[in-house]
């Protein structure tokens, strides 16, 4: 973990309230796809976990949806600097990953994926990415993954763009060594009954402090209880234990 100031690049908006903001600063903490940041803004108490999209040397790329108070306020920020906590969480691990993967992100479970995907590309692997949302109008960074050389599929509940349906209707008729995923818990959990292998499974959770210290954001698995911001957010499909 390290903390550092990073300015802003650029903030702009992918969808009505889904937004890619680039920063330049020291990103040298950040080894694995599946990290996640920990941002402090002005006047709020607790700093705001955001999943690392992509590295590229100095520069930083984060995609966030604007949900409450503190994504509102970051949303408005065009210039300037921010305090940042880099190299946090565990993130994935792409040794097991097989000849294929398969890597599915459902709604803001989608920017981590990216990086993921650049990344298993590079060791030449034949690279299939799910994306899964509830309409047209939220859809974002199909094209980014197709430059980057993966096979993309869509999903949105209500048929509107792609394949009508949730990211396990996607997945039925695909051949795969291993899969990744982040996204809501109950996309997850559905996940880890419908895929045919191993895979590692990114948890979305509030977090208080960001860095295992408070023990806000535990999960249950075979060996115990975890913390996601620590332990996690990436673990893996065996271990865990639903409710």
């Amino acid at each position: 973990m390290k903390k550092s100031i990073f300015s802003i690049i650029s903030n702009e908006p992918l969808t009505s309230n889904v937004y890619k903001m680039t920063l330049r600063g020291d990103c040298s903490d950040i080894t694995r796809a599946g990290q996640f940041v920990n941002i402090a803004l002005d006047g709020m108490y607790l700093r705001r976990p955001i999943s690392v999209c992509d590295v590229e040397g100095d520069v930083l790329t984060i995609i966030y949806k604007v949900v409450g108070k503190g994504t509102r306020y970051l949303s408005t920020l065009t210039e300037g600097e921010l305090d940042i906590l880099t190299g946090l969480g565990n993130g994935y691990d792409t040794t097991p990953s097989g000849d294929a993967p398969l890597l599915i992100g459902g709604g803001v479970g989608v920017p981590p994926m990216y990086n993921l995907a650049k990344r298993l590309i590079g060791e030449g692997k034949r690279v299939r990415v799910i994306l899964g949302f509830n309409t047209s109008s939220e859809v974002f960074y199909r094209e980014q993954f197709a430059r980057l050389g993966a096979e993309v599929y869509v999903t949105t509940v209500d048929g509107s763009e792609g394949i009508r349906g949730f990211v396990t209707d996607a997945i039925r008729d695909l051949e795969y060594t291993y899969f990744y995923a982040c996204g809501p818990e109950p996309m997850l959990k559905a996940l880890h009954k419908a895929s045919a292998t191993s895979g590692q499974l990114s948890f979305e959770e509030r977090m208080g402090c960001g860095f295992g210290a408070c023990m806000g954001c535990t999960c249950e698995t075979l060996t115990g209880y975890k913390r996601i911001c620590k332990e996690g957010p990436v673990m893996l499909k065996e271990e865990i234990l639903w409710n």
